[in-house]
């Protein structure tokens, strides 16, 4: 099969190969693209009907006013913000952090800074009350139940923190938060305080919520564009909304390709290698969304993620050698030319001689995709020319179409998680026990 490239995409150039024994046919392939058609019917529907509110998101500015609210709010005289929310409260804006960062976001150099505290674990955060200076550190909870065990643990401890270091009786500027428009624990512990609450929207999943004030918002307070990353999103539904062809709609055509893999070439884990720190987190937010979407009565992938090229050093033996049941997504970002270049004389590193950085890494990326089809594992590629707002929420809006298209050609709901709330209902036993 001949690869294809999407040209609606101007920001991000979708190329999907199916390759040799590995893969599967082109008859298999259309099978899959017709298979879609009704999907993609669904969606347009949903939209129409406002039944599926994510797909109205990248065309509204209305909730802009009240996420500048909550940012002045957070940002008046703070040295450092901290982000209490965990899953899809968190791991979207994460994502989009690292646009600010340029790295792993763990620490900006300018102010406020912003950290993510995801997950529970107790040492972390207690190092972290200890480091911050508590007077100027803002707390941002989100959460869409208003219920969720972990950021309310981590707000009832800052809370804590901040009375012992005599920061009781200012509380209300030190809290803020996104939660339902319910009477719910989160919206109690903030309004409570004093402190302001903006809605997350009831009908937008947590895992599908980085479009809305639960990732924007914290983008907003990195200074990032969040215009640019709905307009990006915008113009990848942009065709789906007009009707056009599966074929020509890459989620549709990346959806049929992934679940084709798994039915007729065994294809049991969904690999994401990105030639980018930036797309480290972006990564995780896939292997959520991906993961607990489609995991139901049987069905779905594994999802596995990898940043090149360290995880080409650490996974790609496994990856050629290993069994052949994976579907590969190798990412770049335009890394040519970019970066110091080298001078040696070294007659051993002449291969190196008048490189940049980024020359190597984009060598690097193109031998591993070449390397994949020459041991027949399925490839596509996707190459982002310049990784900036528009860019991720197109990536963003790409991944979750997706994910909705994949569920409705494996017969699941997308957006419940049945199993998960099994586990909470017992972690909550336990912890009666105790």
């Amino acid at each position: 099969m001949s690869s294809a490239v999407s040209s609606h995409l101007p920001y991000l150039h979708d190329v999907i190969g199916i390759i040799g024994d590995g893969g599967i046919t082109s008859d298999q392939f259309a099978d899959g693209l017709t298979a879609a058609e009704p999907a993609l019917e669904a969606v347009r529907k949903q939209y129409t009907d406002g039944a599926l509110p994510l797909l109205h998101l990248p065309e509204r500015r209305d909730d802009m006013a009240d996420m500048e609210r909550l940012a002045v709010h957070l940002s008046k005289d703070a040295t450092d913000i901290v982000v209490l929310g965990i899953g899809g409260s968190s791991l979207g804006a994460k994502a989009l952090a690292q646009l600010a960062f340029d790295a792993t976001p763990a620490q900006s150099h300018a102010e406020p800074r912003v950290h993510f505290f995801e997950n529970l674990d107790p040492h972390t955060f207690e190092r972290a009350l200890t480091a911050l200076d508590l007077r100027t550190t803002r707390f941002l909870l989100v959460s869409k139940s208003g219920g969720t065990a972990e950021p309310l643990m981590q707000a009832h401890a800052a809370k804590a923190a901040l009375e012992a270091a005599g920061g009781g009786s200012d509380l209300a500027h030190h809290f803020a938060a996104i939660t339902e428009p319910t009477d719910n624990a989160v919206r109690r512990f903030v309004e409570g305080l004093g402190g302001p609450v903006i809605e997350h929207d009831p009908g937008v999943g947590g895992r599908f919520s980085v479009l809305s004030n639960v990732g924007l918002l914290p983008a907003m307070l990195l200074g990032l564009d969040v215009v640019a990353i709905r307009e990006g999103a915008a113009r990848v539904l942009a065709p789906v909304l007009s009707g056009a062809d599966a074929r020509d709609v890459a989620p549709a055509a990346g959806a049929a390709m992934q679940v084709a893999l798994a039915n007729h070439a065994g294809a049991a884990a969904s690999v994401i290698l990105a030639y980018s720190d930036r797309l480290e987190r972006f990564g995780l937010w896939y292997r959520q969304l991906w993961a607990e979407s489609l995991g139901k009565d049987g069905q779905g992938t594994i999802p596995a993620t990898g940043i090149g090229p360290v995880d080409q050093h650490s996974q790609l033996q496994l990856y050629l050698a290993g069994p052949a049941d994976k579907a590969y997504t190798v990412m770049s970002v335009g890394s040519a030319g970019a970066g110091p270049r080298v001078t040696t004389t070294d007659a051993a590193l002449d291969y190196l001689n008048g490189k940049t950085m980024g020359d190597l890494l984009d060598a690097e990326y193109r031998a591993t995709v070449e390397t994949l089809k020459a041991n027949n594992r399925p490839v596509r590629t996707i190459d982002i020319p310049v990784l900036d707002e528009t860019a991720m929420g197109a990536l963003l809006m790409h991944f979750m179409l997706e994910t909705i298209i994949a569920a409705h050609l494996m017969g699941v709901d997308p957006f419940d998680q049945p199993a998960v709330e099994e586990g909470k209902i017992l972690a909550r036993q336990y912890l009666g026990e105790m």
